[in-house]
């Protein structure tokens, strides 16, 4: 049945997607300010697509055999993480000014960069799409890891612009500086977090 690898390609995808990491957390927070939403969203989805059939082609093995590339793109993370949380935090300490000039990347080039070095230099993007949605969908055979993947990338599809266009809803309720004070500083120490995560010896 051609339905169920698209199925399982989609929960797949999604469950690996949703949970909220650095990607998600730009993705809403530039949702919630309503400027450059979609060349963001445009970003992560054409990312997650690109690294997620490349993953069905069996490019995921490759990076198995060349543990070195992971641990380069890893510290890499670590850096662009720790940089993003200071950033966020110092955001933090002044959301008055935040608000005043739209609690937003102060341009469209800006946000496209963010979000790019948020997706390609986060080395489990590599290790959930190209590894395993990879090596998921080669336990369906041909052409049923197509379809799987195919079903990863509607998932991706659909979750990108929900948080990006969804989160402008809630846009009034983010007029007071206290709510951004908020939102930065949790986004902060979630990167924080996650950079402490990354450096920490496996």
């Amino acid at each position: 049945m051609a339905l169920f690898p698209a199925l399982a390609g989609f929960g797949t995808g999604a469950s690996l997607i949703v949970a909220i990491g650095a990607q998600n957390s730009f993705v809403l927070r530039t949702g919630l300010t309503r400027r450059w939403v979609l060349p963001v969203v445009l970003v992560c989805l054409v990312s997650d697509a690109v690294l997620i059939i490349a993953g069905v082609a069996g490019i995921g093995t490759l990076t198995t055999r060349a543990p070195w590339a992971l641990e380069v793109i890893r510290w890499l993370g670590v850096a662009f993480l720790v940089g993003y949380a200071v950033l966020a935090l110092r955001r933090a300490t002044r959301p008055a000014a935040l608000v005043a000039d739209g609690a937003a990347e102060r341009s469209s080039r800006r946000a496209i960069l963010t979000a790019v070095a948020l997706t390609w230099l986060n080395p489990h993007v590599y290790l959930d799409t190209m590894v395993l949605i990879g090596s998921l969908a080669a336990t369906h055979g041909d052409p049923g890891r197509w379809t799987f993947g195919a079903g990863a990338v509607v998932a991706s599809a659909v979750w990108f612009p929900l948080i990006g266009f969804g989160a402008a809803r809630l846009g009034r309720f983010l007029t007071r500086p206290s709510a951004w004070r908020i939102v930065d500083t949790v986004i902060g120490v979630q990167l924080l977090v996650l950079a402490v995560a990354l450096a920490l010896p496996r």
